[in-house]
């Protein structure tokens, strides 16, 4: 389902993602994963999980979802709703909808007993030690001051990448862990995996940029050959 090195695109609720020019995005996502061979995920809108899901071949994310079961809780985004819509699996925690600690291993727990994927956001060490013992598959460190800044964490704050890489690997071996925060270009990718990681998470140097087929096309090819210098 998951292949490593892979590029997590957050599509956030930009107005370049909404209606056709989501499909347009996921489309070229999956022209890239197929050309480059890496793996390559979209998290669309919740509004737009089951067009996206219907029309691209390669793993859909929701960009949140609550702690609640089936039930009367008006306005909730439930597992069994994104996982009816087709996702994979989803983000938690991202910086920009935090969840408290509580209901995030309550969301890793609904999530896995519904054979979806948690893709859980940290921004420090230390909430990454915390994360990491709750056994998301997925760990992503975000530090919430560099996000959408263009300044990448693997170049600006390389020790925290590293700091998180080796406590994931202490406490928790088999989640995967990403980087992002200011991810825009091949080189930020390639330096996030020679740091220890195994890919990226990003949204606006993809979405909002002139031509996001090329900028993505970049990211998969140096993700690629700097994978295949650190394995």
């Amino acid at each position: 389902m998951l292949s490593f090195p892979l590029i997590v695109l957050n599509f956030k609720v930009y107005p370049e993602v909404i209606g056709e020019n989501g499909i347009r995005l996921a489309k070229y996502a999956e022209e890239v994963a197929n050309e480059y061979g890496v793996g390559v995920a979209v998290a669309p809108p919740v509004t737009m999980l089951s067009r996206i899901a219907n029309s691209v071949s390669i793993p859909v994310f929701a960009q949140h979802v609550d702690p609640h079961p089936p039930g009367s809780w008006t306005g909730s985004i439930i597992v069994e709703i994104i996982k009816e819509c087709g996702a994979v699996g989803s983000i938690v925690n991202h910086s920009e909808k935090r969840v408290f600690l509580a209901d995030i291993s309550t969301i890793i727990k609904r999530l896995k007993e519904n054979g979806l994927i948690p893709l859980l956001c940290t921004d420090t060490v230390e909430t990454t030690r915390a994360g990491a013992a709750l056994y998301p598959d997925i760990l992503a460190i975000e530090p919430p001051e560099l996000i959408g800044t263009g300044i990448p964490v693997s170049k600006a704050k390389p020790e925290i990448v590293v700091g998180a890489v080796d406590v994931v690997r202490k406490i928790n071996p088999s989640t995967h862990i990403l980087c992002g925060a200011g991810i825009s270009a091949g080189e930020d990718v390639a330096k996030a995996i020679e740091l220890g990681t195994e890919g990226v998470l990003l949204s606006s140097a993809y979405v909002k940029a002139r031509d996001p087929k090329a900028i993505l096309s970049s990211m998969a090819e140096s993700a690629i050959k700097a994978w295949e210098r650190n394995r």
